[in-house]
C-alpha cells in the first residue's frame, strides 16, 4: 500500500489546461495513478498497435523503411497484416499503413465494401467513381500516376480523429508491389480508390493530408454538436 501511495504521489493527476503553454498541454503530461499503474503492471503498448497513432506521434512524420525480402512471409509481417486488416474493420476507415499503427515500414491497407459506399450520397459517389473493392496489402508500394487531372474531395483519417478537409489528388494511379507472403500486387485505382492510395502512400513518406489540403476546408466534424 505504501509503495502505491509513493507512484500515486508521482503520478496524481491534474485537469488539462485550458488556457496556454503549458496549461494548454506542452508541458510534461501526468498519467493518472490508474494509468501510470496499468503500465506499470502491463508494461507500455507495443506495435502493431490495437488504434492509431494519433498526430504528433513522431512515426507519423518520418520515412517509413522498406521491408527487406528475408521478413517476407514471416511471421512479424504477418502480424502486421492481421493488424492492418483488424483496424481497417473495426473502425469507419478505408485505408490505414503501418505508421499508423507505431511501425514505420512501408505497407498499407485499403479495403472499400459495398456496404460502405452505400453510405456515401450518390451524387457523391457519381463524382467520385466510390465504389467497392476488396481488401488488399501492399509492401514496398510504389505509385504511378495514370491521369494527373487533381480532382477535390473530401478526406479524414485515423490519425486526427474527429477532422476532415478537402484536399486535391489525381484521378488515377496504378500502385504496385507484393502482399506479406511476396507475392506481386498490381493496381490501377480511379476516383475514389484512387484517392485512398495516394492518402496511404503520403503515409509512408510522413506527410499526412493536412499538408495537403485546403486549409479553409478544415473542419472538425462535430463542430455542431459541440456548439449545441
Amino acid at each position: 500500500m505504501a509503495a502505491a501511495l509513493r507512484l500515486l504521489e508521482r503520478v496524481r493527476y491534474r485537469p488539462p489546461g485550458r488556457g496556454c503553454g503549458d496549461a494548454a498541454g506542452w508541458g510534461q503530461r501526468e498519467r493518472s495513478y490508474w494509468r501510470a499503474l496499468r503500465r506499470r503492471v502491463l508494461g507500455p503498448p507495443v506495435p502493431p498497435f490495437a488504434t492509431p497513432c494519433q498526430v504528433g506521434a513522431p512515426v507519423l512524420r518520418a520515412t517509413a523503411a522498406p521491408v527487406g525480402p528475408e521478413r517476407l512471409g514471416g511471421p512479424e509481417l504477418r502480424e502486421l497484416a492481421a493488424a492492418l486488416a483488424a483496424g481497417l474493420r473495426g473502425r469507419p476507415c478505408l485505408g490505414l499503413s503501418a505508421p499508423q499503427l507505431g511501425v514505420p515500414l512501408r505497407v498499407f491497407a485499403a479495403e472499400l465494401t459495398l456496404a460502405r459506399c452505400q453510405q456515401y450520397p450518390p451524387p457523391l459517389r457519381r463524382a467520385h467513381c466510390i465504389e467497392p473493392f476488396p481488401l488488399r496489402l501492399l509492401v514496398n508500394p510504389e505509385l504511378r500516376v495514370l491521369d494527373s487531372r487533381l480532382v477535390t474531395g473530401p478526406e479524414g483519417c485515423a490519425s486526427l480523429h474527429g477532422f476532415s478537409a478537402y484536399v486535391p489528388r489525381h484521378w488515377a494511379v496504378h500502385v504496385s508491389g507484393v502482399d506479406e507472403c511476396g507475392k506481386p500486387v498490381s493496381w490501377e485505382a480511379t476516383g475514389w480508390a484512387a484517392r485512398i492510395v495516394q492518402h496511404e502512400m503520403d503515409h509512408l513518406d510522413g506527410i499526412l493530408y493536412i499538408d495537403r489540403m485546403d486549409p479553409r476546408t478544415f473542419t472538425n466534424v462535430s463542430w455542431m454538436e459541440l456548439m449545441d
